[in-house]
This record gives C-alpha cells, structure tokens and sequence, in this order.
C-alpha cells in the first residue's frame, strides 16, 4: 500500500512541476488526447454547444432452430439517442455527453452519463477531471495498451464501437507538451470498475451462469482428493450431498474505495517517420478470478464439530502493464504495433486466485485495395507466463482448463459507393484457440445528417467458445439516425 501511495503522490508531484513550464507561454495547447480533437489555442468564450444523435432502430434476434418460422424475441425500445454540451473559453472548455434510452418499467433512469468532464489549459499544460474515456495505444480496435477504461459486454450488437463501449471512469488526466511532436501523460484513477457483463438478458456469459455449479464440483472433488484417513466414505458422501443442494453463492467486492485506486503514466513521441509510445500503468485486471476462503482448514473445523463454510468471493487482481506501441506508414500500408508485459501478484504462478504473469501484443495494418476497397485487420494475442503451476481444477485456479494463448483477429473489408454516400460493410471476429467467429455484415446510407443502416450478426463454430457461446443471438437489424 505504501508503494501505491507513493507512485500517485509521485503523478501529483510531476504534474506540480509540469504546471510553471508552460506558464509563462499564452494559454493554449497544441496536443489532444489521442482520438480526441484538438482544443484551440487561444479563444474567446463561445457559449454552450448542443449535438447529439437522434435514433430509432428495430433490432430483432433470431433462433437458429426456428429460423424458418419466426423471430426468438421481441423488438425492444425502438428510440434512442445522445446529447452532447459543450462549452470552450480562453484557457478551459467543459464537456458533458449524455445518453438518452427509454425506460418503461421505472427500475432506472432514462438519462445516462457519459462523459463529463472540465479541462484547463496553461500554456503547454492541460489538466483535466471528472468522468472520462482516455484513449492509449495505436490500435484500431482495442488493443494491449488502451487499459484506462474497463468495457460494457451488455450487448455486443455493436461491438464494433469500442469507444461506445467504453465505461467512463472518475479521473485526473495531466498532460504536458514536449516540442512539437512530444507528449507526457499521467492518469490518476481514485477507485476501480471491472468489465460489465450482462446478469438477466441475452448476451449472459456461460462462465458466469456455470460458475457456481463448476465450484461445488471443484470443491467436492478437492475433498475427495484431501479427504483425511479417519473420514469414513459415507462422512464425505454427506459433506458432498450437502454441497450440492446447496450451491456455492459468490460475493462480489466493493472496488469504490482508494484501495483501489490507479494511475500511470505515458510519452508519445516521432522519430523519423514513426509514432512511438511507452507506458507505465498500475491497476486491476478488468476480469475477475475467484478466491474460495476455508477450504484450507476445512478438515480441521469438520474434525472439530464446527460446520465448515466455504466462501467463494470474487476478486480483481492488481498488476503493473509495461509496454510499447507504434505507427508508421510503409509501402502504402497503415502499420500498428504494441506491446505489452502484465506483472501480477502470482509470480510464482501456483496460485489459483491470482492471474499469472502474461504478455500480449497486436499487429494490425489498413490499406486501400483494387476498386476502393479497403481493409482494415488486426490481430491481438495474450501468452500466459509460468504456465506448469497452474491447476486442472476450477474450484483451485481461476485458469484452469484454459488455453495458454488466447488469439483472435478482427478484419473489417469495406466498399463505398455512390460519392460514399452507400457503403458496404462486413466485420469479422476470429478466435483461433476456441474455433469460433462472429460475423457483422451491414449496409449502410448516408446522406447530410441523416443515415439508414441493415445490418444483422452471426456466431458460428465451438459452441462452446467465447464468442461460439451466443450462437443463439444471431440478429438482424435496422435503423435511422439523424445526426445535429
């Protein structure tokens, strides 16, 4: 804890110090985050500034196994929409992003934040807070280093849309600028929000509905395995009957505490014709592993007449990401690059409860082909470290029974038309170890502020994989946007 204190006081301190270099040049600054616009450098108030987008779309899934007589579920809210404010002066702009979706059932709000967030500039110097998608890394679709923000798995109808898909955090974002072609970035994160993923509707994980179920198995048959010499047969056939009509329950941590604070740091910069970045980030893996408390004394508190209780709780482990990413153009190709090292708690890799040490890259490129069409792929991969510690049961290692890479490449082929009024559009989702894909394919008009799209997608291969697994969510979709 004391290491964490000082690495944030340290990001507070090199803001502090970063502020005076650029005090005594006007008020301003030449850089933006990356995938963000520029903000100007120097200019008068202009008031608030509306946009937004206006939606209706009918979205339906369709069950394979009825595919010839009618549609598996229902339309659902045909409106939806976003409202974008902002407003800019001399050395401050403000921004709030708002999403609009009905509700008719009352069990929450129509209105959503976001973004929101104020930002100041100093000369060279800008400093940002409040809630924020923060975009690192090269890659088009996400990659390795683009870890500020945990994403929203709650519908993958549009999937596509990483920077949609992204949840906003609370946080302070420093930035310096070095030069023309520099710049420094420190992030601070005051507490921790995981992936989300969906609990009552179409797109719930398989991993989170046979959770329960895999840890009373893996529990039942650790006590096999453990079982003292003086437990008769019939004593471990009571404990495990009784395990299993009454399944393990799973606790879920409160994260919104300082505990979980994050933060990190990054310099972009251009040598030759190359982007270049370099990070260093400290915070929590995104993803959650189990931790099962009494199962180790659990023979003890059984020999003592003390009921034994088993606790699986859930936990996000903290790491510290050291990477590297780059961009250039060579031969007409749009080439992208990062990677990345994860350094965990388990540095051994014998324990079940904490994520192994892991490395993961990207490589992804986007070029114009024959007859306009162009082709955007990338590929991503992770490499597990220390494999030969991790355990075969479920109920002793989080990773059990999972492949020691995980790869899968994104493509997108497309094709306008029309004086790219009319395009065609087809994504493609990969994933090699679990032999699955995800196919989006859409057709989509665009004229002035106005847009219509028919678009559907399909999952095929392993059922049984991560993508596989929603092979009953094949949909097709249509919809009309007015954008102002």
């Amino acid at each position: 804890m004391k290491g964490k204190l000082f690495f944030f006081a340290g990001i507070l301190f090199c803001g502090i110090l970063l502020a005076p270099l650029g005090a005594e040049d006007d008020f301003g600054f030449g850089f933006a985050d990356e995938g963000a616009a520029a903000a100007p450098v120097s200019s008068p108030v202009s008031g608030v500034r509306i946009g937004g987008k206006i939606r209706a779309e009918l979205l339906a899934y369709v069950d394979d196994s009825n595919f010839k007589g009618s549609f598996e579920n229902t339309l659902g809210n045909i409106f939806s929409g976003q409202l974008e404010f902002s407003a800019s002066g001399e050395n401050a702009d403000g921004v709030i992003n708002l999403r609009l979706k009905p509700v008719f059932d009352g069990t929450s709000s129509p209105i959503e934040i976001d973004e929101a967030y104020a930002r100041a500039y100093f000369g060279s110097f800008s400093i940002e807070g409040g809630l924020r998608k923060l975009t690192w890394g090269k890659a088009d679709s996400l990659g390795p280093l683009d870890v500020v923000n945990p994403l929203d798995y709650r519908d993958l109808t549009s999937i596509t849309d990483i920077q949609g898909m992204k949840i906003a955090l609370p946080m302070v974002h420093l930035s310096y600028g070095i030069g023309d072609f520099s710049k420094l970035e420190a992030v601070f994160i005051p507490w921790f929000q995981g992936h989300r993923f969906d609990e009552t509707g179409h797109w719930i994980p398989a991993e989170a509905n046979e959770l329960p179920a895999l840890l009373t198995q893996g529990v039942s048959r650790w006590l096999y395995d453990s079982r003292p010499p003086g437990i008769s047969q019939a004593q471990l056939d009571g404990v495990t009957a009784g395990l299993s009509s009454s399944p393990l329950g799973v606790n879920y941590p409160d994260t919104h505490s300082m505990d979980y604070a994050q933060g990190g740091l990054r310099f972009t910069t251009t040598w030759l014709s190359a982007d270049l970045g370099f990070q260093y980030y400290f915070g929590r893996l995104p993803r959650p592993a189990v931790s099962l408390a009494g199962l180790k004394t659990f023979w003890q508190q059984y020999a003592t007449g003390v009921p034994p209780v088993v606790t699986p709780s859930v936990v996000y482990n903290p790491y510290h990401q050291i990477g590297v990413d780059s961009a250039m153009v060579l031969g007409g190709f749009n080439l992208r690059a990062e990677f990345a090292a994860h350094i965990t708690e388990d540095l051994s890799g014998e324990d079940g409860a904490v994520y192994n040490p892991f490395l993961a890259w990207s490589l992804g490129f986007d070029r114009d082909l024959l007859w306009g069409i162009n082709v955007n792929l990338q590929v991503n991969e992770t490499v597990r470290l220390l494999d030969g510690g991790v355990m075969d049961n479920p109920a002793l290692d989080t990773e059990a029974g999972k492949a020691i890479t995980s790869t899968r490449f994104t493509g997108v082929l497309s094709k306008k038309f029309f004086r790219d009024e009319l395009e065609l559009r087809t994504a493609v989702i990969w994933g090699i170890e679990d032999q699955d894909v995800y196919v989006l394919p859409g057709i989509f008009w665009t004229r002035g502020d106005v847009g219509l799209e028919f678009s559907g997608g399909v999952f095929a291969g392993n059922k049984q994989g991560e993508l596989g697994q929603y092979h009953e969510n094949n949909f097709v979709k249509l919809g009309l946007t007015y954008t102002f």
